[in-house]
């Protein structure tokens, strides 16, 4: 009998996708994406070299939002305006001229917002080893690129030690939350922020932070973070820049190390932040630090082990916001920017 990948290869389809129209200035906004059919019906069949992947699952990223724009100082190139946007996904591979990959074999890494997506870089594939305890959609999120961006920035870039006083800002996205409990089973006292109440519920009563705060609801973020670090701040992992930035700063103890691993608050700003609590870099001999997960792949090996350990253990749980279907692509990505998602951002595309 037939696998589907085997009926698949050689027939046609209309291979929709979503494309960005125009480089944006801003917020992006839906109307800045739209979902079209491919100009004539594709082939499916792989090109030399290549391998044709069904793509399954889509990931959506903040970072994304820096390759809208062709002036932006982004560590990736940005989109090219009529064309599929790119981002992770876990894909099924239709037909592969790579000797590498086999029809049938689900894979992730960098794939486009497409229904099928010919993949050249086969080099950035991964072949996932399907575990039925695991769901599928988890290697874009837990196991994927946040999973190991949580791991190695709070790992490597933290370096923490047992005891210590730690905040999480956007704490209930796809890293934060990962990141907190991480802490937690380090041996530290774990403070995270979010934007609505509801996520400061699931952020003390699911993922086991010592406490947490809604953000939108505090007028002096520098008080509010002395009211729940009477002793400073050791570790703050940093999601969203800007006034948390600073603001978190001004609580640092000595010693303090901030992982950046993100600048949410200043995707969309063209102007320049200014800071009053830098000096405390120096009184405070306090170490900032961005990173790119990238920095740390050889580490890869060792997160996949030790973050699927503690989800079978039930030591870490994982939230996932899941959206059906590539004609809701363009509302998930801009819902990440007024924090509409609770947990990871997901675009299911198609079934198995």
């Amino acid at each position: 009998m037939e696998k589907k990948e085997d009926e698949l290869v050689g027939k046609t389809a209309e291979n929709k996708k979503v494309v960005l129209k125009n480089y944006v200035n801003g917020t992006p906004i839906e109307t800045d994406m739209e979902v079209r059919k491919h100009g004539n019906p594709i082939k499916l069949e792989a090109p030399k070299a290549s391998v044709l992947v069904k793509n399954l699952y889509l990931s959506c990223d903040p970072y994304m939002r820096g390759r809208m724009q062709d002036f932006h100082k982004s560590y990736v190139p940005p989109f090219s305006p009529g064309s599929a946007i790119e981002g992770f996904g876990v894909s099924k591979v239709v037909d592969s001229d790579d000797p590498n990959f086999k029809r049938g074999d689900l894979v992730t890494g960098l794939t486009s917002w497409e229904e099928y997506s010919v993949i050249r870089n086969t080099g950035q594939l991964r072949i996932i080893q399907q575990d039925d305890g695991i769901p599928l959609s988890y290697h874009v999120g837990l196991l994927g690129m946040p999973g190991f961006t949580a791991y190695a920035g709070f790992y490597e870039v933290c370096a923490p030690k047992k005891g210590e006083y730690v905040y999480v800002s956007a704490a209930a996205g796809a890293v934060g939350q990962l990141v907190g409990q991480l802490a937690k089973l380090h041996g530290c006292y774990v403070v995270g922020s979010a934007g609505t109440s509801q996520k400061v519920e699931i952020l003390k009563n699911k993922l086991g932070f010592d406490e947490a705060f809604n953000y939108k609801e505090e007028l002096d973020l520098e008080a509010t973070l002395a009211r729940y670090f009477a002793q400073g701040i050791d570790i703050y992992f940093d999601n969203v820049g800007g006034p948390m930035l600073d603001a978190a700063l001004g609580n640092m103890r000595v010693h303090g190390r901030v992982a950046v691993c993100g600048m949410v608050s200043q995707n969309s700003r063209t102007d320049t932040q200014s800071f009053r609590n830098m000096f405390g870099l120096i009184s405070k001999r306090i170490t900032i630090k961005g990173f790119l997960q990238s920095d740390f792949l050889h580490l890869y090996s060792r997160f996949l082990e030790d973050i699927t350990g503690y989800y079978k253990q039930g030591k870490i749980v994982y939230i996932e916001n899941m959206n059906d279907g590539l004609e809701s692509a363009a509302t998930a990505f801009v819902g990440l920017f007024s924090g509409k998602n609770v947990g990871k951002q997901v675009i299911r595309v198609a079934s198995e």
